[in-house]
């Protein structure tokens, strides 16, 4: 059976990845926002570490209402935006359909879950450097590799195929057993390089050039494992020397966090530290560092809003 997918947020990640399965030639629908016109007119093109390729035409919508009914969801726009999901995913999806979530953060599938309550919902754990650089023209630096998991008790073949289906297209990937293992997983990365790289206005080489950045951005993961332990997922404390050595070799990279922050634009602070810090603290441990860095950030995001 051949897959109909839909793509809601056509950045970075949702070009990447969209655009992966569509180059394959799958059947893949996009709804974008201020790039519908150029993308129509022009494609979507991608600079890749894996080869560079341009989709024309491409099937791109400025409206959900005018979206196919979709087997296959895949959610890339930033959590800052999921309380718009409920309207945007009811003309796209059926009983049967699943929604992916390739975001960031914690407790996103869960409130969707709750509000969708008749949709498969799963998580997308996206380890990749990309990003956007104009109208329909996304860059991908490096990695790409995706870990697909399942929150619902429902969606399990969908999940196969969909997997399946981006290994064709050339997109490693794989299944986890348990989501919420992978969600903290992606934190032990995401808490520390986010939010140091905004406050202290740098890229994740400048972070690991200094003794002082580099030790604080390890010290951040290793509460991050703690905090994960205590709420029942037992992750490998060598896990952040793991993490360390990956940023160590990875190409010098501004997080989406700190490209937000560059552009004036929300940012992801809820589900990357708010959450995960009241769930630890539920769970009896007190992730001191992280709660003092989502402090910080509250205070920039103030300052942008005003």
């Amino acid at each position: 059976m051949k897959l109909k997918y839909g793509v809601v947020g056509t950045g970075a990640l949702g070009g990447f990845y969209g655009g992966k399965l569509a180059k394959a030639g799958h059947d893949v629908h996009f709804l974008l926002r201020s790039d519908f016109e150029h993308v129509k007119e022009q494609g979507l093109k991608v600079d890749s570490v894996d080869g560079d390729f341009l989709l024309q035409p491409v099937a791109c919508y400025s409206s959900a209402q005018d979206m196919p009914v979709c087997d296959v969801v895949l959610v890339c726009m930033k959590t800052t935006g999921n309380h718009l999901l409920p309207e945007l995913l009811k003309p796209i999806i059926h009983e049967q359909s699943l929604v992916i979530l390739v975001q960031n953060g914690l407790g996103i599938e869960e409130r969707l879950a709750q509000e969708v309550p008749h949709a498969s919902v799963a998580g997308g754990i996206a380890f990749i450097c990309a990003h956007k650089v104009g109208p329909g023209h996304v860059n991908h630096l490096d990695l790409g590799r995706l870990i697909l998991g399942l929150h619902t008790s429902t969606g399990n073949k969908l999940l196969q195929q969909c997997q399946q289906d981006f290994e064709q297209a050339g997109v490693p990937a794989q299944l986890a057993e348990n989501l919420g293992y992978i969600r903290w997983q992606k934190l032990v990365w995401n808490v520390p390089f986010n939010g140091l790289a905004v406050v202290l206005n740098t890229t994740t080489d400048q972070l690991m050039k200094q003794k002082e950045t580099r030790e604080l951005a390890h010290e951040m993961m290793h509460e991050v494992i703690f905090g994960a332990k205590n709420c029942g997922y037992d992750l490998d404390p060598d896990f952040a020397d793991k993490m360390i050595r990956t940023t160590e070799k990875m190409t010098p990279y501004a997080p989406s966090m700190k490209l937000d922050f560059d552009n004036r634009r929300a940012m992801e602070i809820e589900s990357i530290y708010t959450s995960p810090v009241q769930a630890a603290r539920q769970a009896g441990f007190e992730m001191k560092k992280v709660a003092m860095l989502e402090s910080q950030l509250r205070f920039i995001a103030s300052q942008i809003e005003n």
